[in-house]
Order: structure tokens, then sequence, then C-alpha cells
């Protein structure tokens, strides 16, 4: 059965679409364990009632649910619950996108969307240990697992010491093999900052996601293992795709 949400967690006046909050709470229900796999939904009249909310709302929470990838329709018979799980991503001393995703995924790769060169925002700057204003690359990438987008992250280095990870990470797919190139061959998380939002017009496009849906928001600078900070990023995952896992730093 659907979890005991009700209609008392729709918010009206929330500035969120009335179908979005019911694909959200549907996307609740599969990640608290409430279907097994593979089980069927409710029909539409009885999630509508449940949620007090008129059929087309549901059936546009399903059909956004299906694109997506959760549920899945079958003429005839009815919508279910896809078998595929959500990714869990481990954030811990020793983060890596490739690795961390080993075991639940064939194939991972990093792609390079856009670098630039800027001055570094008081934020970055103090992440990377320098002066307000000092020049930085900053790196736009997707993270794919499977032919599927799971991440999108903008990640800022010093730029004198990096000139050319661009170039290395065009290459290479990969933020450990780029620095590694740089002569650094280990580096650890020194902090993360975890958030939450609903995506933005960027998210919604690089991710493939339905407006509305909710990034998970990690802020981080890593560093090599004597403690210099070489890397700030923030990196946006699809919560309805990737479930963050917090080990010990």
């Amino acid at each position: 059965m659907v979890a005991q949400k009700g209609a008392s967690s729709i918010e009206r006046r929330s500035g969120v679409a009335l179908w979005r909050q019911i694909a959200d709470l549907i996307l609740h229900s599969i990640a608290a364990g409430d279907f097994a796999e593979n089980a069927a939904l409710p029909p539409e009249m009885a999630l509508a009632e449940r949620y007090g909310v008129n059929r087309h709302t549901v059936r546009s929470a399903i059909s956004a649910l299906v694109q997506d990838g959760v549920l899945r329709a079958e003429q005839g018979r009815g919508t279910f619950v896809f078998s595929r799980k959500r990714l869990s991503y481990p954030i811990g001393a020793r983060t890596r996108f490739s690795t961390g995703l080993q075991g639940q995924t064939s194939e991972r790769h990093i792609v390079l969307l856009a670098s630039t060169v800027e001055s570094a925002s008081q934020r970055v700057a103090e992440g990377l240990g320098l002066a307000r204003g000092a020049e930085v690359i900053r790196l736009e990438t997707r993270g794919e697992a499977d032919g599927r987008p799971v991440s999108r992250a903008a990640a800022w280095y010093e730029a004198k010491r990096f000139a050319g990870i661009n170039a290395a990470m065009a290459e290479t797919g990969s933020v450990t093999a780029s620095l590694k190139r740089f002569g650094i061959d280990d580096y650890l998380r020194q902090s993360t900052v975890l958030s939450a939002r609903h995506a933005d017009a960027a998210d919604l496009a690089d991710l493939d996601l339905q407006p509305g849906a909710i990034v998970l928001v990690a802020v981080a600078v890593n560093v090599t293992p004597d403690g210099q900070p070489i890397q700030f990023a923030e990196t946006r995952f699809p919560a309805e795709r990737v479930e963050l896992k917090l080990s010990a730093l």
C-alpha cells in the first residue's frame, strides 16, 4: 500500500505543481520500502482520493515517474515499480565517482561539459585557501552511469597550479587520472556539506529531470594527504536516482 501521507502532505500554495508533489510522495513511499520490486501501484482513482486531487493530476505524476524510469506502465495491467533501485553513492575519506558506484553499474564515466578561467568568489577562495579574486579554473562536468546522468558538478582548481586540467579531464574522463598528471597520486575529502533543493533549469536539462525534481547537493573540499586544498566542488545528484551514504571522513 501507499504510505499514509494523505492530502495533508500536499501544499497547494507552495509554488510546486501538485503533480510534482504527488510524484515526490510516491517516490518517498518507494524509498521507504512500502513497495516491493515490481509491485503494482493502486489505481489512479484510489491515489486521487488518497491525496485529495483529481485523477488527471495523479496521471501526470505517474507519467513523469515512468519517464524518469522509476515506474513502468503495462498496457491492460497497470503501473508497476521498476525493479532498478537507486544508486548508493558513498561519501567518505576517499570519495571517487568510478569506484563509488562499482558493483552497482557496469559503465561509469565523467563528461566535461565546459571549462572557464575566472576570478575566485569568496567561498571558492576560502575553500582553496586563496585570496578572493585569484585566478581559478572552473570545470563543469556530468557523471553518467549505464547511460544515465547521475551527477552534475562544478569544480574549481587554482589556475597556476593546474593549468591544462581541462584538457586532462576531457581526455581521461576522471578526476583521479587528471590529478595524477599534476603529481597528485592521492587526495582526501576534507569536508562535505549536504543539502537538498529543487532542481534549477540547468539541472533539469543536464540531468534529464522533470520540473520540481529534487537534487541532493554536496559542497566539498578535497586536499592532498598533507592538507593542501586542491579542489572545491559543488555536486548535484538527482534524488530519485541516487542516495548519499556517509561514512567517517
